[in-house]
């Protein structure tokens, strides 16, 4: 093998390599992106919960929640 031969399939190695390491950052691009919507998702579940509870604990206070039936 001489020369330009040797050159050129160390240009397709490279080649090869850099379209791997391009569908690697896409597939890395994409995990990030879904679990950046997942994030988003549990925020507005713990908020939601955040706001349950604040509710719950404003009842309980004037009396509704975790209120004695009135047969004890």
């Amino acid at each position: 093998m001489d020369n330009a031969e040797q050159m050129e399939v160390r240009f397709v190695d490279i080649e090869i390599k850099l379209v791997q390491q391009e569908d690697l950052v896409e597939s890395l691009n994409q995990m990030v992106y879904q679990q950046g919507k997942r994030i988003d998702q549990l925020e507005a579940m713990l908020h939601k919960l955040g706001e349950h509870v604040r509710d719950g604990t404003q009842q309980a206070n004037g009396g509704l929640v975790n209120e004695r039936p009135p047969h004890y």
